[in-house]
């Protein structure tokens, strides 16, 4: 039994880092899009037989249970029984190190692949596999914008009117050579101890809900101040597109991947501000907020 997924990258809109949870984890809430652009997953199960394999067209990812990928397989296969091995293979076009959820989308997609392979219906218990897994692993699941809170595990769905206002926005995507540690930043904006208030956050994501507050309005990111301080080409091209280009642009996640929302007539004018800026070899691809589905690859890039 073979089938082939679609594993999206996503943009955090909006990031805000509440505060530290008495459990240890950060609490935050934010708006997340997943886009027309990701990595391809690609999985051959064989019943009867055990083991899981994994491979990757970049020769950095890690191929065994360091994956997140490959614990997706392990779990699966423990939580419900199933003897079987499970060959893996990701195609990656998502930078490893960017904030664009790269390691959880392709653990999500190797939980929905398997599901639909193995014809498992339950949505719930998949969820509480991905939300082990990591964070933002069940935004994943979902295949569509949303707003997650808690410590990523709590997802509330858009309504029709605020779902359909975001599909279609055209994104530019553009990263320095260099990645951020997601764990190094969490530590940083800890002892920083700036954290964005909950009350404000949630009054904001109503404002936009509402259409009081234009989407280019809504865009903050909690890591924008700890991140600036290392790493200061990232809020100074921001900067100049934004001054450039009048396009609303944010650091993705905790980095080093940025965005911009923009429209025929400045895509070209950002990818010029990125080459200036970040050299001709930076990343930079042009994509869509999406809503695309496990299988659906038509209008989805990798």
């Amino acid at each position: 039994m073979e089938i082939e997924i679609s594993s999206p990258a996503k943009i955090n809109l909006s990031l805000a880092v509440t505060g530290l949870r008495a459990d240890g984890f950060h609490g935050l809430t934010s708006l997340v899009a997943p886009l027309a652009f990701g990595d391809r997953v690609s999985l051959t199960v064989e019943a009867g037989k055990e083991g899981i394999s994994l491979k990757s067209t970049d020769p950095h990812l890690p191929i065994d249970d360091q994956n997140i990928a490959w614990r997706a397989a392990e779990r699966f296969l423990r939580h419900f029984g199933f003897e079987a091995r499970v060959d893996i293979r990701i195609e990656k076009s998502i930078p490893i190190g960017a904030g664009l959820g790269g390691g959880s989308s392709n653990a999500a997609s190797v939980l929905k692949g398997l599901a639909a392979l193995l014809d498992i219906r339950d949505d719930s218990v998949l969820e509480v596999i991905a939300g082990e897994l990591g964070s933002d692993c069940p935004l994943f699941l979902k295949s569509e914008p949303l707003i997650m809170r808690g410590r990523g595990e709590e997802i509330e769905r858009l309504g029709e009117t605020s779902r359909r206002s975001l599909l279609g926005q055209s994104i530019v995507l553009f990263k320095p050579s260099f990645g951020i540690s997601t764990a190094w930043a969490y530590q940083s904006l800890a002892g920083l101890g700036a954290y964005a208030d909950l009350v404000e956050t949630e009054n904001r994501l109503e404002a936009w809900k509402n259409r009081n507050l234009p989407l280019g309005n809504l865009l903050m990111n909690s890591f924008d101040p700890v991140v600036g301080n290392k790493f200061p080409s990232i809020p100074l091209l921001l900067k100049l597109i934004r001054e450039k280009t009048g396009s609303p642009c944010l650091m993705s996640g905790s980095g080093s991947c940025c965005f911009a929302l923009c429209d025929p007539d400045t895509e070209n004018p950002i990818r010029e501000l990125v080459a200036e800026c970040w050299g001709e070899r930076a990343f930079f691809r042009s994509t869509r907020i999406s809503d695309i589905g496990l299988t659906g690859t038509e209008g989805f890039s990798f």
